[in-house]
């Protein structure tokens, strides 16, 4: 990469400023565009596991996520009816750092999007792609402001419903249902809540985890064979249905939904996709989501997306030959299939001229 070469991500979420701040951070001059002018998140809590909060060191931002959320050392697991099965302890990645960490998801967007503007970093907001050309060491961008540019790379950070996968990867599998639906909720938690407490269920799971010195995070993941979309206004009166049977502190949770809750809930059916090796074509990589995106299971959706960011950004560093930082990000993030199942990576100056109109 020449010193005047720009880096364009295209996606504000978690994964997107992750990338956007580790290239700064790496000396690369980047654009950020995000098709959201209001650049904001649903209300909602997240929990991160102890790799993710050394990552988030990396980014510089842990400081802040431990004064606005939560860490801790173990989780309590429990059976249906709230009877104690386990205690156990997780071990931290180094003696300085927790072991898990939670935090409400619009403190993390805004922790990230301040970090992202101090960088230096070029933030577009309610623009996106509208047109991508593969052109010799580089790829020619036409943003839907009307905005030309010629950008070294470009990185698809826009979500498991990604605009730049379908463009780029046109053949690449779509998301799929995965059997399974989540409601989401903050409120108020007990004071002895201190760790994640996980409830297991012959047909879900039930978790509450802290986000902050006065909230948890409560999250009721359901097995449910169809895509049974729920409207808004019928969210609290289905998730006071579901927790009917839990037991530990549910029922007082479950108390809170006897009034009118219209829009405190967050439900949504669960889908998943993962794209064959690799994840780029040309000059064109996918991080986060839009490369592989997971059921919420293990706490490390967005946690795998800022290591994406933080291993592209490494690779990118190690030399600026882009060429040959993108096959080594890959053999840092996934293993190669059979030649026969994966999609061709093209060279340089070689693959699609994106003409399809943005979403």
């Amino acid at each position: 990469m020449a010193g005047n070469d720009k880096v364009l991500i295209v996606g504000g979420g978690i994964g997107g400023m992750s990338c956007a701040i580790a290239l700064r951070l790496a000396g690369v001059s980047v654009d950020l565009v995000e098709i959201n002018p209001a650049w904001n998140i649903y209300r909602a809590g997240i929990t991160v596991t102890g790799p993710s909060l050394r990552d988030l060191r990396r980014l510089g931002v842990l400081d802040e996520f431990k004064q606005l959320g939560a860490v801790w050392q173990g989780a309590c697991v429990f059976n249906q009816q709230g009877t104690l099965l386990e205690q156990l302890s997780f071990p931290p990645p180094a003696p300085d750092l927790p072991a898990a960490g939670g935090i409400l998801r619009p403190e993390l967007h805004r922790i990230l999007s301040n970090r992202t503007l101090a960088s230096g970093a070029r933030v577009r907001l309610g623009t996106t792609v509208e047109t991508l050309a593969q052109v010799p060491d580089g790829v020619e961008v036409k943003l839907t402001n009307g905005h030309r540019e010629q950008y070294s790379l470009v990185i698809g950070a826009d979500g498991i419903f990604s605009k730049m996968r379908e463009r780029v990867f046109p053949q690449a599998p779509r998301p799929s249902l995965t059997g399974q639906v989540i409601y989401r909720l903050v409120i108020e938690r007990p004071p002895d809540l201190d760790r994640t407490h996980c409830y297991l269920g012959r047909d879900g799971r039930l978790g509450y985890s802290p986000v902050s010195r006065t909230h948890m995070y409560m999250s009721l993941l359901l097995r449910s064979p169809s895509n049974p979309w729920v409207p808004t206004e019928e969210q609290p009166r289905r998730l006071h249905e579901a927790l009917a049977g839990w037991g530990g502190i549910t029922p007082q949770v479950r108390r809170t939904f006897l009034g009118n809750n219209a829009g405190t809930v967050n439900y949504r059916p669960l889908q998943s996709v993962l794209l064959p090796h690799p994840w780029y074509r040309g000059r064109v990589v996918l991080i986060g989501d839009a490369a592989h995106a997971s059921s919420p299971h293990l706490a490390c959706g967005a946690s795998v997306a800022v290591e994406d960011a933080i291993v592209l950004a490494e690779e990118i560093a190690r030399d600026r030959d882009i060429d040959a930082a993108l096959p080594r990000y890959m053999s840092r993030r996934l293993e190669p299939i059979p030649p026969e199942s994966a999609h061709p990576s093209l060279p340089p100056g070689q693959g699609f001229a994106g003409s399809a109109p943005a979403a």
